[in-house]
């Protein structure tokens, strides 16, 4: 999405013919809000099934559930609440509002739904529905950049795809007993996620970061896109793709060792640290920074390192990549369409520093040696952080305009 003030302006005589709920306004706000509700509601859920406080009717085990609604259930709901709003400023076509938009939330909510309650139901139903909002979403998303000629964007489009696919195949080996956290329709997923954090940031870190040091007046600027950033992407195509089907080979790892490198090598062109007076653009960085040291913490788990547990390596990208990505872009975008100061307050900085410390926490727990408070004091700093996000924005994302 791109800087607040003038993305909307071809767009507002239809929003403000809107008289129902401020939250339908726009895309970005159902979306939004629902994802930050459901990060702290899962993990709270999540956390009381692993502390053996009870368990939900549902055919997936308690990690399998906890890993699908962490990445097709949140992200899911960050990435329409990100297209809808986007697509419309790429194509310059009118944004989806209203009851079309209270449908497509809906379908959503019946996905979680579903999934929750899966023991009860067919199989092929849990997935229709769940696999229903992706398909929907796609369609719109298709349509619109169809119908604008915005070709440059169809490699959103087919991320999107294949992320649907993904999510299928989870369900699949959910249903075959198999374990489907540990599965190649959770890598899919999650290459996918990685692959899209690394084109959209690579788009909207240097560009917001530019355009904040021209309103500082300073003459450093991130570097433009050009060759590396290229050689990066496909290098990262190129290792998600044999990282999914063998992810524990030695290719494998020193392919995402390389990755990693080419990424830190870029997120270091974009000028970060002159960011660091505002908590609204370091924390854009620093949600980079995870996925080139996701790449390293799974090139060293793979090589059957120490120092980096599988299951830690892995939370470095959905915890720390696609959790604080998506909260800074949540935080920024819906400052940046209600019209109000593109500047963090301190509750949202401390905000921040709790879901950062849940993912440092959350990577320490992963060790053997590690005592199970930590894992706790992890989730709950989550829950506190994504819990502070709803209260501090409800207001924002719920007004009328």
């Amino acid at each position: 999405m791109a800087e607040a003030d003038p993305e909307q302006l071809g767009h507002t005589g239809r929003q403000r013919g809107w008289q129902g709920p401020g939250v339908l306004s726009y895309g970005y706000r159902p979306f939004f809000l629902l994802a930050g509700l459901w990060a702290a509601l899962a993990m709270t859920i999540w956390i009381a099934m692993f502390a053996g406080a009870g368990q939900l009717p549902t055919r997936f085990d308690p990690v399998s559930w906890h890993a699908h609604e962490m990445l097709f259930g949140y992200l899911g709901a960050v990435m329409a609440g990100f297209l809808l709003t986007a697509v419309p400023n790429w194509t310059g076509r009118m944004p989806i509002i209203g009851w079309p938009l209270a449908g497509l939330t809906a379908v959503w909510l019946c996905g979680r739904i579903a999934i929750a309650i899966s023991a009860i139901l067919p199989p092929w139903l849990v997935a229709v529905v769940d696999l229903a909002f992706p398909a929907v979403l796609a369609i719109v998303i298709a349509r619109e950049i169809l119908a604008g000629k915005n070709w440059r964007n169809l490699i959103v489009l087919a991320l999107l795809l294949l992320f649907m696919i993904a999510n299928g195949l989870f369900h699949a080996l959910a249903v075959a007993g198999a374990y489907a956290a540990g599965s190649v329709g959770f890598r899919m997923g999650l290459a996918v996620a990685v692959m899209l954090l690394s084109l959209i940031g690579g788009r909207i870190v240097p560009s917001f970061t530019r355009n904040w040091l021209v309103k500082q007046g300073l003459v450093a600027k991130p570097a433009a896109v050009g060759r590396l950033d290229k050689l990066t992407l496909i290098a990262t195509l190129v290792c998600l793709s044999l990282w999914t089907v063998l992810p524990e080979n030695i290719v494998t790892a020193y392919l995402s060792l390389a990755a990693g490198i080419l990424h830190l090598v870029r997120l270091a062109r974009w000028s970060g640290w002159r960011a660091l007076p505002e908590p609204l653009l370091w924390i854009l960085h620093v949600g980079y920074f995870f996925v080139p040291l996701g790449f390293v913490a799974i090139g060293l788990s793979a090589l059957d390192l120490e120092v980096s547990p599988p299951v830690g390596a892995l939370h470095i990208w959905m915890a720390g990549a696609i959790g604080v990505m998506t909260l800074a872009v949540m935080t920024r975008a819906s400052l940046g369409h209600a019209g109000r100061p593109l500047s963090a307050t301190p509750a949202v900085t401390a905000v921040y520093l709790l879901v950062l410390g849940s993912i440092a926490l959350r990577f320490i727990a992963s060790f053997d040696v590690a005592p199970v408070w930590i894992l706790y004091t992890s989730a709950g700093a989550w829950i506190a952080g994504f819990a502070g996000f709803c209260v501090l924005y409800w207001p924002i994302l719920t007004a009328r305009r």
